[in-house]
């Protein structure tokens, strides 16, 4: 009788962990059934929205160039995933001055030696090959910050202790990629940290008192240069100068409209005759609502929702602050920046540039993306083990 007694407790135990260890495993799959959805969706879309200018690069002799060199860095992605998912989310904990400072460094040498493209200096050129270092930066930022506001969590109540995190993240990397021209993503590195300050134990004081002077100092920056006061002209009025500044807006929502409830059909956009520009880039989104529809536009922007609820639920469950920190500051990136995509495309937000996560052609943006899918991953597995 008393050895049956003793066992009962170890058997629920051992019920206990299993189920935790499911639940872990739930949640990874939940986060990652909608982006591998989004990634083939993205495919498909690259096929057709990048074939005329597939043509006009290779001479007519491939229209299928962008999607053969997207599905290379998709390959690569799924093994930066695969890898990311493996190592312990802790590890960017005990590296994130390191991780920091790699980004930063690479923000420079763009900076230098970087090649320009639509106005912004952000990409560096390695044979046929060109990186961009601010796609790194976004998760580098997330990270040091997660740590930095973990660590420092009893301080935090005193302005030194948050000032120079946030400092020594938000404002050198901010500060280096609105210099590279690119304020999109300033834009998105900002957001996303904003939320991951608003889920610390920052004083709100602190936190707003910050996003204020933050907010200010990039109202002065998108209206010190004359191109971005011609975006944000051109998105109060589109048609008011729809051949130069306003072209991208009018043409991606006649594209819209084209598509109508269900679309024109696989293939057969017209918008990607170069009427466009950027169509499997930064406004993808417009051929997928022309060739799919309203219904495939609103699938595309529901996978999203479930993204960002499956990785709320990721840092909610999470062992740790730090993990919870990490976590969100992921979502908030990845749901962010699909929002002003889409937002620009559909016409109520200015046009910034940034791509479509998981969808636009890009390589560094899919390396990185794809790779932050595995951190979330670990986080979820390791919150299923019970493991703190």
């Amino acid at each position: 009788m008393a050895g049956r007694v003793t066992h009962i407790p170890v058997a629920r135990g051992i019920e206990w962990t299993r189920t935790r260890r499911l639940a872990g495993d739930r949640r990874a799959v939940m986060v990652l059934a909608p982006i591998v959805i989004l990634v083939v969706m993205g495919l498909g879309a690259l096929s057709s929205a990048s074939s005329v200018l597939s043509l006009q690069v290779q001479q007519n002799s491939d229209n299928l160039f962008y999607v053969k060199r997207q599905l290379v860095f998709v390959g690569g992605g799924v093994v930066a995933l695969i890898a990311a998912a493996r190592v312990p989310y802790r590890w960017y904990s005990r590296n994130a001055l390191i991780i920091l400072g790699l980004a930063v460094g690479s923000l420079v040498a763009t900076l230098l030696v970087g090649s320009v493209r639509n106005g912004a200096k952000s990409w560096i050129e390695i044979g046929s090959f060109t990186l961009q270092p601010s796609e790194f930066a976004k998760f580098a930022v997330v990270v040091f910050l997660a740590t930095a506001l973990t660590r420092k969590e009893q301080w935090l109540g005193v302005f030194s202790h948050f000032f120079w995190p946030v400092a020594a993240s938000l404002g050198v990397v901010g500060a280096l990629v609105v210099a590279q021209r690119d304020f999109g993503t300033a834009m998105i590195i900002g957001v996303a940290g904003l939320i991951v300050l608003l889920a610390s134990a920052a004083p709100l004081r602190f936190v707003l008192g910050s996003a204020g002077i933050a907010s200010v100092l990039a109202v002065s920056a998108a209206l010190a240069e004359p191109y971005r006061r011609r975006r944000l002209l051109s998105f109060l009025d589109p048609m008011a100068d729809r051949l130069d500044s306003g072209l991208q807006v009018v043409q991606g929502l006649v594209a819209l409209q084209t598509g109508g409830l269900f679309g024109v059909g696989l293939g057969a956009s017209r918008a990607r005759w170069m009427f466009l520009p950027n169509a499997h880039s930064d406004f993808i989104f417009a051929i997928i609502g022309e060739e799919l529809g309203f219904a495939g536009a609103i699938s595309v922007v529901a996978l999203f929702m479930a993204f960002a609820f499956s990785g709320v639920l990721i840092a909610l469950r999470a062992p740790d602050r730090f993990g919870r920190l990490l976590a969100i500051g992921i979502v908030a990136w990845i749901t962010f920046q699909a929002f002003v995509n889409v937002g620009g495309v559909v016409g109520v937000v200015p046009i910034t540039g940034v791509p479509l996560p998981f969808i636009s052609a890009g390589g560094s943006a899919m390396l990185v993306n794809l790779a932050a899918m595995g951190v979330l991953v670990n986080i979820a597995r390791t919150a299923g083990k019970g493991t703190s």
